[in-house]
């Protein structure tokens, strides 16, 4: 709608993750070199926690593109309180047969996948979004797959990706073997006010425009109201171009800003 207008050759602030668009902040970079570590030093277990639409997704989507092929990665997007179906979810994150499966069955196939893969000179890597959906039961028994091993080889690592409840979860007392097995956490907080402006210049940039187009005033606003989540960063300054073309206005200025959280607070359905 406003591409042309403001010289760019696409969407800056799409909230699907992106790699592409990826934003390395200082404690996003903290959280990618975690991660890279984890993976590199086969640690059994790393998590990563964050607030909704903090990037925790377009970081492990990045993390996977630039992955080995001697990698073999699943990732779970669809996690429950129960092991047994999440051990089909499991299955399928491999492509690997588990429809009519007994849980034994599922385990002594999963098992022997690993083994497969092992001989194969190949890693397995588990990924489970929204971790914190997962039961402290569902916690246990991945940790019981993370032993899974071949002499003093670990044949299955897992990394946990998830929002706030689940560092409230693994603190639990029933948990602490699982804890302990933990080689690498992190956790994402917002971005810095300073860190949004140059957020919001570099999606820009991504985009196709080199000239800034928010006013310092306007990117500060758009901080401040959006507590620095860049998904509310994102919704945000998509309304304000819309506003910023609407009106014809070659530069996003603080009036626009306001006039767009004013009418959000007054007219918007989920004000």
């Amino acid at each position: 709608m406003y591409e042309a207008f403001y010289g760019l050759k696409e969407k800056p602030f799409s909230i699907q993750p992106d790699p592409d668009f990826l934003f390395f902040g200082f404690r996003h970079s903290m959280a990618y070199a975690m991660l890279e570590y984890g993976i590199q030093n086969k640690a059994g277990f790393s998590v990563i926690c964050g607030e909704i639409g903090c990037g925790k997704t377009t970081l492990v989507r990045h993390l996977l593109n630039n992955l080995g092929s001697d990698i073999n990665v699943g990732i779970v997007y669809n996690t429950h309180q129960d092991i047994d179906d999440l051990l089909s979810w499991i299955m399928l994150a491999f492509e690997q047969p588990y429809e009519g499966l007994s849980n034994v069955a599922l385990f002594d196939a999963f098992q022997r996948f690993l083994i497969e893969r092992y001989s194969q000179g190949k890693r397995v890597v588990l990924i489970v979004d929204e971790a914190q959906n997962l039961s402290a039961g569902a916690l246990e028994s991945l940790r019981m797959l993370s032993n899974i091993n071949v002499d003093k080889d670990q044949l299955l690592q897992i990394v946990l990706v998830g929002q706030p409840q689940l560092r409230d979860l693994l603190r639990r007392p029933e948990l602490t073997q699982f804890y302990q097995r933990v080689a690498v956490d992190f956790f994402i907080p917002p971005l810095q006010p300073f860190e949004v402006v140059k957020y919001i210049n570099h999606r820009l940039q991504i985009a196709g425009r080199e000239d800034k187009l928010f006013s310092p005033a306007a990117a500060k606003l758009i901080a401040q109201a959006s507590g620095g989540v860049p998904r509310s960063i994102n919704i945000l300054c998509d309304m304000v171009m819309v506003y910023g073309f609407s009106s014809g206005a070659s530069v996003i200025g603080l009036k626009i800003v306001k006039e767009v959280l004013k009418d959000r607070a007054e007219y918007g359905v989920l004000a």
